[in-house]
């Protein structure tokens, strides 16, 4: 069954500019070298390079990267979408990985499934390149608390 494409509209017109300018106060995104590769209300895609810091055997990402870039695909995904000056945290995630992160950069897809006032609730496919093609290495279902000013 193929799902319609959900279109949100973002209660922030710059929401893209503090996405960006949140993720660079966090000193695990410069650990992880992660960078939005695009932001769209509703939807974000987030970039790791292979590092082998990062892996159990030799080019394989260990489980931790993978779910680190999904769950920042998943609760930006979500922070497209709420109010100037709100913020979001990760309250719940299940992740499952459904084949091998070998060496080269991965790519996780974060989409909001739904958006509320309290909780958003997002997805996130998480996709590793092996320098010919990307295949699909986890995905994960994600809760972010949306937090207002304080």
């Amino acid at each position: 069954m193929n799902r319609p494409a959900i279109e949100f509209e973002a209660r922030n017109p710059r929401f893209a500019e503090h996405l960006r300018a949140g993720l660079v106060t966090m000193p695990i995104v410069h650990a992880l070298g992660l960078r939005f590769v695009r932001i769209e209300p509703g939807e974000v895609e987030i970039e790791m390079p292979f590092a082998d810091q990062w892996s159990f055997r030799s080019g394989q990402f260990q489980a931790t990267p993978i779910f680190a870039v999904a769950d920042f695909a998943g609760v930006c995904a979500a922070g497209t979408l709420i109010p100037e000056g709100w913020s979001m945290s990760t309250v719940d995630v299940t992740l499952k990985i459904v084949g091998p992160a070998l060496a080269g950069p991965l790519r996780a897809v974060g989409r909001v499934l739904k958006s509320g006032k309290l909780l958003t609730v997002s997805e996130a496919s998480v996709f590793a390149f092996d320098g010919r093609s990307d295949s699909l290495c986890a995905n994960a279902l994600l809760t972010g608390r949306n937090l207002p000013p304080s």
